[in-house]
Protein backbone atom coordinates (compact mmCIF):
# COMPACT_ATOMS: atom_id res chain seq x y z
CA UNK A 1 0.00 0.00 0.00
CA UNK A 2 1.69 3.17 -1.17
CA UNK A 3 1.84 6.85 1.43
CA UNK A 4 -1.30 8.10 -0.40
CA UNK A 5 -3.64 5.39 0.94
CA UNK A 6 -2.83 5.85 4.13
CA UNK A 7 -4.45 7.80 7.30
CA UNK A 8 -1.30 8.19 9.88
CA UNK A 9 -2.93 7.62 13.08
CA UNK A 10 -1.60 10.26 16.46
CA UNK A 11 -2.12 9.87 20.00
CA UNK A 12 -2.40 13.19 22.27
CA UNK A 13 -3.78 13.99 25.81
CA UNK A 14 -2.76 16.25 28.76
CA UNK A 15 -3.37 20.17 28.89
CA UNK A 16 -3.18 21.95 25.87
CA UNK A 17 0.42 22.54 25.70
CA UNK A 18 0.81 19.20 25.65
CA UNK A 19 -1.58 17.93 23.18
CA UNK A 20 -0.03 20.72 20.80
CA UNK A 21 3.34 19.47 21.48
CA UNK A 22 2.34 15.91 20.54
CA UNK A 23 0.60 16.77 17.63
CA UNK A 24 3.44 19.48 16.00
CA UNK A 25 6.04 16.61 16.92
CA UNK A 26 4.01 13.82 14.58
CA UNK A 27 3.79 17.02 11.88
CA UNK A 28 7.09 18.20 11.96
CA UNK A 29 8.75 16.91 8.91
CA UNK A 30 5.14 17.63 6.86
CA UNK A 31 5.34 20.97 7.94
CA UNK A 32 8.70 21.62 6.28
CA UNK A 33 8.22 19.80 3.53
CA UNK A 34 4.47 20.09 2.72
CA UNK A 35 3.75 23.52 3.95
CA UNK A 36 6.69 25.68 4.21
CA UNK A 37 7.18 25.61 0.28
CA UNK A 38 3.67 26.47 -0.45
CA UNK A 39 3.52 29.33 -2.53
CA UNK A 40 0.50 30.07 -0.71
CA UNK A 41 1.86 30.32 2.88
CA UNK A 42 5.12 32.12 1.42
CA UNK A 43 2.45 35.07 0.36
CA UNK A 44 0.85 35.19 3.31
CA UNK A 45 3.52 34.95 5.11
CA UNK A 46 5.30 38.12 3.66
CA UNK A 47 2.00 39.84 3.80
CA UNK A 48 0.72 39.29 7.08
CA UNK A 49 3.87 37.70 9.34
CA UNK A 50 3.96 40.79 11.86
CA UNK A 51 1.15 42.95 10.84
CA UNK A 52 -1.49 44.90 13.01
CA UNK A 53 -3.87 42.33 11.24
CA UNK A 54 -2.41 39.41 12.49
CA UNK A 55 -1.98 40.44 15.91
CA UNK A 56 -6.06 41.43 16.21
CA UNK A 57 -6.75 38.07 15.08
CA UNK A 58 -4.15 36.66 18.09
CA UNK A 59 -5.94 39.09 20.65
CA UNK A 60 -9.27 37.90 19.70
CA UNK A 61 -8.75 34.55 19.63
CA UNK A 62 -6.60 34.81 23.28
CA UNK A 63 -9.86 36.74 24.87
CA UNK A 64 -12.24 33.95 23.58
CA UNK A 65 -10.53 30.86 23.86
CA UNK A 66 -7.07 30.86 25.12
CA UNK A 67 -6.78 27.25 25.76
CA UNK A 68 -6.75 26.60 22.13
CA UNK A 69 -3.76 29.17 21.06
CA UNK A 70 -1.95 27.33 23.69
CA UNK A 71 -2.54 24.05 21.43
CA UNK A 72 -0.88 26.35 18.81
CA UNK A 73 2.01 27.12 20.93
CA UNK A 74 2.38 23.59 21.49
CA UNK A 75 2.01 22.75 17.74
CA UNK A 76 5.08 25.28 17.43
CA UNK A 77 7.09 23.90 19.94
CA UNK A 78 6.69 20.23 18.75
CA UNK A 79 7.36 21.31 15.12
CA UNK A 80 10.71 23.72 15.99
CA UNK A 81 8.52 26.47 14.93
CA UNK A 82 7.80 29.74 16.21
CA UNK A 83 4.52 30.69 17.61
CA UNK A 84 3.41 33.41 15.27
CA UNK A 85 4.64 31.21 11.89
CA UNK A 86 2.18 28.58 12.98
CA UNK A 87 -0.74 31.11 14.10
CA UNK A 88 -0.18 32.75 10.89
CA UNK A 89 -1.14 29.11 9.02
CA UNK A 90 -3.82 28.48 11.51
CA UNK A 91 -5.41 31.63 9.69
CA UNK A 92 -5.34 31.33 6.02
CA UNK A 93 -8.82 31.01 5.90
CA UNK A 94 -8.60 34.56 7.65
CA UNK A 95 -6.28 36.40 5.56
CA UNK A 96 -6.88 37.68 1.67
CA UNK A 97 -4.01 36.45 -0.23
CA UNK A 98 -1.91 39.70 -2.06
CA UNK A 99 -2.08 40.22 -5.48
CA UNK A 100 0.28 38.66 -7.79
CA UNK A 101 0.12 34.92 -6.74
CA UNK A 102 -0.40 32.44 -9.09
CA UNK A 103 -3.73 31.70 -10.73
CA UNK A 104 -2.77 28.28 -9.59
CA UNK A 105 -2.44 29.13 -6.42
CA UNK A 106 -6.01 30.91 -5.92
CA UNK A 107 -7.46 27.81 -7.26
CA UNK A 108 -5.90 25.75 -4.18
CA UNK A 109 -7.03 28.41 -1.76
CA UNK A 110 -10.67 28.13 -3.38
CA UNK A 111 -10.40 24.16 -1.97
CA UNK A 112 -13.34 21.84 -2.37
CA UNK A 113 -15.08 19.48 0.02
CA UNK A 114 -18.69 17.88 -0.15
CA UNK A 115 -20.93 16.34 2.24
CA UNK A 116 -23.92 14.51 2.25
CA UNK A 117 -26.57 13.97 4.98
CA UNK A 118 -29.21 11.79 5.38
CA UNK A 119 -31.17 11.85 8.51
CA UNK A 120 -32.75 8.96 11.03
CA UNK A 121 -35.37 6.03 10.21
CA UNK A 122 -37.24 4.10 12.55
CA UNK A 123 -34.50 1.45 11.70
CA UNK A 124 -31.49 3.08 10.41
CA UNK A 125 -29.51 5.78 12.22
CA UNK A 126 -28.53 9.20 10.93
CA UNK A 127 -25.61 9.73 8.43
CA UNK A 128 -23.02 12.69 7.69
CA UNK A 129 -20.55 11.81 5.06
CA UNK A 130 -17.52 14.09 4.01
CA UNK A 131 -14.84 14.36 1.09
CA UNK A 132 -12.22 15.85 2.51
CA UNK A 133 -10.78 17.74 -0.61
CA UNK A 134 -7.34 19.59 -0.62
CA UNK A 135 -4.24 20.37 -1.80
CA UNK A 136 -2.91 17.21 -3.84
CA UNK A 137 0.59 17.80 -1.72
CA UNK A 138 -1.46 16.88 1.62
CA UNK A 139 -1.98 13.10 -0.03
CA UNK A 140 -0.79 11.14 2.50
CA UNK A 141 0.63 13.70 4.37
CA UNK A 142 -2.49 14.09 7.12
CA UNK A 143 -2.98 12.47 10.29
CA UNK A 144 -5.95 11.02 12.40
CA UNK A 145 -6.10 12.27 15.85
CA UNK A 146 -7.06 10.83 18.87
CA UNK A 147 -6.98 13.28 21.46
CA UNK A 148 -7.95 13.17 25.73
CA UNK A 149 -7.45 16.47 26.99
CA UNK A 150 -7.33 17.25 30.90
CA UNK A 151 -10.34 19.86 30.47
CA UNK A 152 -12.89 19.12 27.84
CA UNK A 153 -14.27 15.80 26.17
CA UNK A 154 -11.85 13.83 23.84
CA UNK A 155 -12.28 13.60 20.53
CA UNK A 156 -11.23 12.15 17.03
CA UNK A 157 -10.42 13.48 14.02
CA UNK A 158 -8.65 13.86 10.75
CA UNK A 159 -5.73 17.22 10.91
CA UNK A 160 -3.99 18.94 8.39
CA UNK A 161 0.04 19.31 8.87
CA UNK A 162 0.31 21.85 11.37
CA UNK A 163 -3.37 22.87 11.72
CA UNK A 164 -5.35 22.42 14.88
CA UNK A 165 -7.97 19.80 14.39
CA UNK A 166 -11.57 20.66 13.74
CA UNK A 167 -11.46 22.47 10.60
CA UNK A 168 -12.37 18.86 8.29
CA UNK A 169 -14.62 16.19 9.70
CA UNK A 170 -14.24 14.80 13.15
CA UNK A 171 -16.21 13.47 16.43
CA UNK A 172 -16.01 13.88 20.02
CA UNK A 173 -16.75 11.66 23.09
CA UNK A 174 -20.19 14.02 23.74
CA UNK A 175 -21.06 12.06 19.86
CA UNK A 176 -20.68 15.26 18.13
CA UNK A 177 -20.28 14.93 14.67
CA UNK A 178 -18.82 18.14 12.81
CA UNK A 179 -17.29 18.06 9.39
CA UNK A 180 -16.64 21.35 7.24
CA UNK A 181 -17.30 23.10 3.84
CA UNK A 182 -15.15 25.67 3.06
CA UNK A 183 -16.83 29.03 1.84
CA UNK A 184 -15.37 31.65 0.01
CA UNK A 185 -17.22 34.87 1.44
CA UNK A 186 -15.95 37.97 0.72
CA UNK A 187 -16.64 39.67 4.23
CA UNK A 188 -13.36 39.12 6.68
CA UNK A 189 -12.98 41.18 9.68
CA UNK A 190 -10.82 41.38 13.04
CA UNK A 191 -11.98 38.38 15.05
CA UNK A 192 -11.85 35.17 15.95
CA UNK A 193 -10.15 32.56 13.42
CA UNK A 194 -12.18 30.08 11.96
CA UNK A 195 -9.88 27.42 12.72
CA UNK A 196 -10.54 28.40 16.08
CA UNK A 197 -13.93 28.20 15.77
CA UNK A 198 -14.04 24.57 14.44
CA UNK A 199 -11.45 24.04 17.48
CA UNK A 200 -14.13 25.13 20.15
CA UNK A 201 -16.95 22.89 18.54
CA UNK A 202 -14.78 19.80 18.87
CA UNK A 203 -14.52 20.89 22.69
CA UNK A 204 -18.62 21.69 23.35
CA UNK A 205 -20.54 19.45 25.43
CA UNK A 206 -23.66 19.21 23.35
CA UNK A 207 -25.02 20.62 19.69
CA UNK A 208 -26.51 23.50 21.61
CA UNK A 209 -23.22 24.94 22.88
CA UNK A 210 -21.74 24.26 19.41
CA UNK A 211 -24.40 26.67 17.66
CA UNK A 212 -24.12 29.26 20.39
CA UNK A 213 -20.57 29.19 19.05
CA UNK A 214 -21.43 29.44 15.47
CA UNK A 215 -23.74 31.99 16.47
CA UNK A 216 -21.00 34.47 17.63
CA UNK A 217 -20.72 37.74 15.96
CA UNK A 218 -17.18 38.20 16.39
CA UNK A 219 -15.57 35.56 13.94
CA UNK A 220 -13.07 36.66 11.67
CA UNK A 221 -14.98 34.83 8.89
CA UNK A 222 -16.45 30.90 8.80
CA UNK A 223 -17.18 27.69 7.20
CA UNK A 224 -20.16 25.52 6.24
CA UNK A 225 -20.73 23.04 9.19
CA UNK A 226 -22.89 19.53 9.29
CA UNK A 227 -23.47 18.71 12.56
CA UNK A 228 -24.94 15.83 14.08
CA UNK A 229 -25.52 14.47 18.04
CA UNK A 230 -26.36 10.93 19.49
CA UNK A 231 -29.60 11.41 21.43
CA UNK A 232 -28.32 11.22 24.74
CA UNK A 233 -31.50 10.58 26.33
CA UNK A 234 -32.69 8.13 23.71
CA UNK A 235 -36.13 9.61 22.96
CA UNK A 236 -35.77 8.96 19.23
CA UNK A 237 -34.11 11.09 17.43
CA UNK A 238 -30.63 11.97 16.01
CA UNK A 239 -30.53 15.44 15.24
CA UNK A 240 -28.69 17.17 12.17
CA UNK A 241 -27.87 20.37 11.57
CA UNK A 242 -26.39 22.38 8.26
CA UNK A 243 -25.05 25.83 9.60
CA UNK A 244 -23.83 28.28 6.76
CA UNK A 245 -21.94 30.67 9.06
CA UNK A 246 -19.70 33.60 7.09
CA UNK A 247 -18.80 36.42 9.17
CA UNK A 248 -21.62 38.37 8.54
CA UNK A 249 -24.49 36.07 9.83
CA UNK A 250 -25.44 32.10 10.65
CA UNK A 251 -28.05 30.50 9.22
CA UNK A 252 -29.13 26.83 10.97
CA UNK A 253 -31.13 24.61 8.68
CA UNK A 254 -32.72 21.26 9.99
CA UNK A 255 -31.94 18.23 8.03
CA UNK A 256 -35.24 16.26 7.85
CA UNK A 257 -34.43 14.84 4.05
CA UNK A 258 -31.23 13.55 2.19
CA UNK A 259 -29.12 16.79 1.22
CA UNK A 260 -25.91 17.52 0.17
CA UNK A 261 -23.75 20.78 0.38
CA UNK A 262 -20.32 21.86 -1.42
CA UNK A 263 -18.45 25.12 -0.99
CA UNK A 264 -20.62 28.15 -1.71
CA UNK A 265 -23.88 29.36 0.53
CA UNK A 266 -26.91 28.23 -0.66
CA UNK A 267 -29.83 29.56 2.07
CA UNK A 268 -31.94 32.54 1.08
CA UNK A 269 -30.38 34.66 3.69
CA UNK A 270 -27.34 34.91 2.23
CA UNK A 271 -28.48 35.69 -1.47
CA UNK A 272 -26.92 39.15 -1.51
CA UNK A 273 -24.00 38.05 0.13
CA UNK A 274 -20.58 38.39 -1.62
CA UNK A 275 -19.06 35.17 -2.15
CA UNK A 276 -16.75 33.47 -5.02
CA UNK A 277 -18.76 30.12 -6.41
CA UNK A 278 -16.30 28.24 -8.75
CA UNK A 279 -17.92 25.77 -11.19
CA UNK A 280 -16.51 22.68 -9.14
CA UNK A 281 -18.61 23.47 -6.55
CA UNK A 282 -21.53 24.42 -8.28
CA UNK A 283 -21.52 20.99 -10.14
CA UNK A 284 -20.93 19.22 -7.10
CA UNK A 285 -23.65 21.09 -5.08
CA UNK A 286 -26.11 19.68 -7.93
CA UNK A 287 -24.83 17.05 -8.25
CA UNK A 288 -24.65 15.60 -5.03
CA UNK A 289 -28.27 17.00 -3.99
CA UNK A 290 -29.87 15.36 -6.73
CA UNK A 291 -28.34 12.19 -6.08
CA UNK A 292 -29.29 12.10 -2.56
CA UNK A 293 -33.03 13.39 -3.09
CA UNK A 294 -32.55 9.87 -5.23
CA UNK A 295 -31.65 7.72 -2.51
CA UNK A 296 -27.90 7.46 -3.81
CA UNK A 297 -25.90 5.81 -0.93
CA UNK A 298 -23.71 8.67 0.48
CA UNK A 299 -20.30 6.60 -0.57
CA UNK A 300 -22.24 6.61 -3.71
CA UNK A 301 -23.03 10.22 -4.06
CA UNK A 302 -18.79 11.11 -2.76
CA UNK A 303 -16.99 8.36 -4.76
CA UNK A 304 -18.89 9.90 -8.10
CA UNK A 305 -16.39 10.55 -10.34
CA UNK A 306 -17.90 11.80 -13.47
CA UNK A 307 -18.97 15.99 -12.04
CA UNK A 308 -16.55 14.58 -10.40
CA UNK A 309 -17.76 14.64 -7.19
CA UNK A 310 -14.88 12.74 -6.10
CA UNK A 311 -11.71 14.77 -6.89
CA UNK A 312 -8.45 12.96 -7.96
CA UNK A 313 -5.96 15.78 -8.41
CA UNK A 314 -9.09 17.02 -11.59
CA UNK A 315 -7.66 20.44 -12.87
CA UNK A 316 -10.81 21.89 -11.81
CA UNK A 317 -11.92 25.66 -11.56
CA UNK A 318 -10.77 25.49 -7.26
CA UNK A 319 -8.06 22.81 -7.38
CA UNK A 320 -8.25 19.84 -5.24
CA UNK A 321 -7.56 16.68 -4.42
CA UNK A 322 -10.00 14.17 -2.10
CA UNK A 323 -7.65 13.40 0.25
CA UNK A 324 -9.81 11.22 2.42
CA UNK A 325 -14.07 10.17 2.86
CA UNK A 326 -15.43 10.23 6.40
CA UNK A 327 -18.95 8.21 6.67
CA UNK A 328 -20.65 8.86 10.57
CA UNK A 329 -23.47 6.82 11.51
CA UNK A 330 -25.01 8.72 14.37
CA UNK A 331 -27.04 6.16 16.58
CA UNK A 332 -28.94 6.61 19.35
CA UNK A 333 -26.03 5.59 21.92
CA UNK A 334 -22.87 5.82 19.63
CA UNK A 335 -21.58 7.19 16.23
CA UNK A 336 -19.87 4.69 14.51
CA UNK A 337 -17.18 6.36 11.97
CA UNK A 338 -15.16 5.45 9.14
CA UNK A 339 -12.15 6.67 7.32
CA UNK A 340 -12.01 5.47 3.49
CA UNK A 341 -8.01 6.76 2.26
CA UNK A 342 -9.44 6.34 -1.01
CA UNK A 343 -12.26 4.30 -3.32
CA UNK A 344 -9.36 1.57 -3.84
CA UNK A 345 -8.97 1.74 0.09
CA UNK A 346 -11.80 1.22 1.81
CA UNK A 347 -12.21 1.60 5.82
CA UNK A 348 -8.35 2.54 6.07
CA UNK A 349 -9.67 3.45 9.98
CA UNK A 350 -13.15 2.79 11.72
CA UNK A 351 -14.20 2.75 15.36
CA UNK A 352 -17.21 3.55 17.48
CA UNK A 353 -18.02 6.67 20.24
CA UNK A 354 -20.18 4.68 23.08
CA UNK A 355 -22.31 7.31 24.95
Amino acid sequence: MSVSDTVRRVTAEGDAFSIGMALGEAAAQNIRERVFITEEFQALKVRWLGSDYLQHLEDAARAAYPRYLQEIEGIAAGANQNFETMFLWNCRGDLRLPDGVSPETLLRAASGCTSVMVPATDTTPAIIAHNEDGAAEFLGHCFWVDVTPDDGPAFQSFMYPGMLPGHTFGVNANGLVQTINNIRVHDLKPGIPRHIITRAVLGSENLGAALDILGRTDRASGFHHNLGQCDRDKTGSQRLVSVEAPASGCHVKEITAPSAHANHLVADLFAETAQEITGSSRDRQDCAEKMAEEGASPEAILFERETPVYRANDAGDDYSQTLSTAVFKVHKDRVDWCVHASPEALAALQGSVYL
